[in-house]
């Protein structure tokens, strides 16, 4: 695929770290990337800590898959709503009206004083996580500088680990608080990515696109000029990206009396579309990630590594290494292509799968805490494959390929379809890991091949084209 039609007009001058609009763009675009590190919170730390066990009364099965759910279940309530804020009062407003929502949720959270209330506040979480994490990689999109947009929407979904770093290595260093601060603080830790937000979100500019959509094209224009040309609206690149914005646009609202939650069926690239993004959102929550995002304590214990401070050392150098190799992929996806990164990062996890669960089968048998060990060193290694292109790609290819009259609704419909199989997943896991202990991985085993055979017929390259290109 030869290079986008915008690259003529591109100036490289722009993008140096010595352009001060550039540099604030990015910042603000930071803002709205750390939505998903309040997602990555919602980890596996809290049960390696005996604190909290106790103050729950040690929750397994159902009621451990019930505490592990219900922020997604939270999720599941916002939905119906949240395509509606976004797209009537803006892109900003809905990150603003989730993080506050999260910041009093993650209040009640730390300050809970029975397991009904811990429950309480987690769907409050999800609640007030669905309109800002609608939002926010949409505004990224739609503001960032055309040669960056690839690598900045691809970071959103990588940050989830940032989060889930504060929370390992902060569950870590409380682990030996012997009172329920031990897990208080992590709890309230939580919030802190929504407070930055509550403080910022008014200073970040507005989408250009949803701009245009609601007739306000002088206020795009200078959006679009002050920092993707420092301030000149004569600029080619500006005059292409507005130009191509404002027909695009045309053509959505002409036809937007017949945009509804039914359009996303109507036509066959729209079926093709939704196949994909409902094929995406299974894939990544139901690849085994499962496990080792959310219940990685329970497979410690399992394979024998039972001491709580070793399962957390290990999980914050997982989350480390996650996060490395998730960065990785951000920066690769226009380099290497969309396309070849799923492939690579299917095909690694499905091998590296197999002798996990070879190594897991034989540590059950034989209780070889050797092997036990090559389980750990192969999570690592599967984690590499999974983060490098499952963790950044999700969400920017999504957005990617919808038309911009369908994108709040279809990025929706993404993510509740994640919540749902997030938890009928993180209900299962628990209980199934228990009941069938190493034969349960033989069920990912099978499913991760169906996603390599899936992946390698249906995944199109998207790179080295605008949103409006894609989106056709």
């Amino acid at each position: 695929m030869g290079a986008p039609a915008y690259a003529r007009f591109l100036d490289d001058s722009r993008t140096s770290w010595k352009n001060t609009r550039i540099l604030l763009l990015n910042f603000w675009i930071f803002i709205l990337l750390i939505t998903s590190s309040t997602n990555g919170f919602d980890g596996n730390g809290l049960q390696s800590l005996n604190q909290w066990e106790t103050a729950f009364d040690y929750p397994s099965g159902s009621k451990l898959g019930l505490l592990g759910a219900i922020q997604n279940i939270g999720m599941l309530a916002a939905y119906p709503f949240s395509p509606y804020m976004t797209d009537g009062l803006g892109r900003r407003f809905s990150v603003f009206f989730g993080a506050a929502v999260m910041v009093g949720a993650t209040i009640l959270q730390a300050s809970s004083q029975s397991v009904e209330m811990f429950i309480g506040a987690r769907f409050m979480i999800g609640f007030g996580l669905t309109f800002a994490v609608n939002a926010a990689p949409l505004l990224v999109t739609e503001l960032a500088y055309p040669s960056q947009r690839a690598v900045l929407t691809s970071t959103f979904n990588s940050l989830w680990m940032l989060g889930s770093i504060i929370a390992a290595w902060t569950t870590y260093g409380t682990f030996h608080v012997q009172s329920s601060w031990a897990w208080r603080i992590p709890s309230a830790l939580q919030g802190l990515p929504s407070v930055i937000q509550l403080f910022f979100i008014w200073f970040v500019p507005e989408s250009p696109r949803w701009l245009v959509s609601k007739g306000r094209d002088a206020q795009a224009l200078r959006i679009l000029a002050y920092y993707h040309a420092n301030g000149n609206e004569k600029d080619p690149l500006v005059e292409f990206e507005f130009e191509e914005i404002k027909q695009t646009i045309k053509v959505n609202r002409e036809a937007s009396a017949n945009v509804s939650w039914s359009s996303l069926f109507k036509t066959v690239g729209n079926r093709k579309r939704l196949r994909i993004i409902t094929a995406l959102a299974f894939f990544s929550q139901w690849s085994g990630n499962g496990l080792l995002a959310y219940y990685l304590a329970k497979v410690f214990d399992a394979i024998g590594v039972t001491s709580s401070s070793t399962q957390l050392l290990i999980n914050g150098i997982l989350t480390v290494w996650s996060l490395m190799c998730g960065l990785t992929g951000s920066a690769l996806c226009d380099k290497v292509g969309r396309r070849p990164l799923f492939l690579i990062a299917i095909f690694g996890m499905l091998g590296t799968w197999i002798l996990q669960t070879a190594c897991f089968a034989v540590d059950s048998i034989h209780h070889d805490i050797k092997v036990g060990y090559a389980v750990i060193a192969l999570i690592f290694l599967y984690s590499a494959f999974y983060t490098i292109a499952f963790s950044p790609l999700i969400v920017s290819y999504t957005v990617e390929i919808l038309p911009f009259a369908l994108r709040a609704k279809g990025f929706t419909y993404f993510n509740f379809v994640i919540s749902l199989s997030l938890i009928v997943n993180r209900y299962i896991n628990p209980i199934a890991l228990a009941a069938l202990g190493w034969k349960y991985y033989l069920v990912y085993v099978v499913w991760i091949a169906f996603e390599a055979v899936f992946l390698w017929f249906y995944i199109v390259e998207t790179r080295y084209r605008t949103l409006e290109e894609t989106a056709a």
